[in-house]
């Protein structure tokens, strides 16, 4: 006699949320610093957030974080002599 999986037999695509470039390295335009569900982390000077809370650089520098008021804050510094 067959028996039937419990559940429906499928797996599901994981989300890959999470902090992709970290401070200190050198990020293009367009780059993905973080993904994320929210707002953990706040687009600074440099960066901007997407429709569905991704976090990206918007000019080509090094990455940077940090905190004011309680909030912590991704920036890209621009730096001369970055290919």
């Amino acid at each position: 006699m067959g028996r039937k999986k419990q559940g429906n037999g499928r797996d599901s695509r994981p989300n890959q949320l999470g902090v992709k470039l970290f401070a200190g390295q050198q990020v293009k335009a367009g780059g993905i610093i973080a993904r994320q569900r929210g707002t953990r982390i706040h687009p600074g000077r440099g960066a901007g957030i997407g429709s569905d809370h991704t976090i990206f650089a918007l000019q080509d520098g090094r990455i940077a974080f940090s905190t004011r008021k309680g909030k912590k804050f991704a920036e890209v510094i621009a730096e001369s002599g970055i290919q």
